[in-house]
């Protein structure tokens, strides 16, 4: 995938940078890293410039958070409040467990949008949330763009410094990203474990 990804980039230069990035948003196992690294060295041989590619890297990441949030609009709470009256008794949720966690997201919801841009994997998977709740539109844009602009600064910046090193840089990210998965795994996993408890309990 790799060889693929740096393969369109060079071919296509500054758009071949956006699409990959948009693609990447959609479509999460693409790894951010290499073609934002792979960018910024980019600009080390070719005509291209860190800030062009900084402008490029973002603008592709917004129309993918973009689509991701009109999904999310599809698949708002009303829709899940209907599943969970058909199947509600079997995953143990009820509609007021969906009312609550659309009540959290509408009140830390702009801030979890900004952070989570700089997290792999929940840097694209958070703009489905974000349309779920309904979260107006140009606020979803305006801290997407801050998260995804740090993120993208950053990258294509240490790529750009590290020139024909940028895979060291990429090796690093991996071990970043695992850990990430870990602390989301964990919390997904305790979050399950309250969340059932709970509801026995109450049972």
């Amino acid at each position: 995938m790799e060889n693929w990804i740096t393969d369109i980039m060079e071919k296509f230069g500054y758009v071949g940078i956006l699409l990959m990035i948009a693609l990447e948003n959609v479509f999460p196992p693409i790894p951010s890293e290499v073609i934002l690294t792979f960018g910024g060295f980019m600009t080390t041989y070719t005509k291209l410039t860190v800030p062009g590619v900084i402008i490029a890297a973002t603008i592709g990441s917004v129309v993918g958070a973009v689509i991701l949030y009109g999904i999310g609009r599809l698949l708002d709470v009303e829709r899940l409040e209907k599943i969970v009256d058909r199947w509600g008794h079997i995953l143990r949720v009820k509609k007021e467990d969906i009312r609550k966690a659309d009540a959290w997201f509408d009140k830390y919801g702009y801030w979890t949008v900004l952070f989570c841009r700089m997290i792999p994997l929940i840097r694209s998977l958070i703009s489905i949330p974000a349309g779920m709740s309904n979260m107006k539109f140009g606020m979803f844009l305006l801290f997407t763009t801050i998260g995804t602009l740090i993120w993208n600064v950053i990258l294509v910046s240490v790529g750009a410094a590290v020139g024909d090193s940028w895979e060291n840089i990429v090796a690093f990210m991996d071990v970043y990203s695992n850990i990430a998965y870990a602390v989301i795994a964990v919390a997904v996993i305790a979050f399950l474990f309250f969340f059932f408890r709970k509801r026995r309990k109450s049972a």
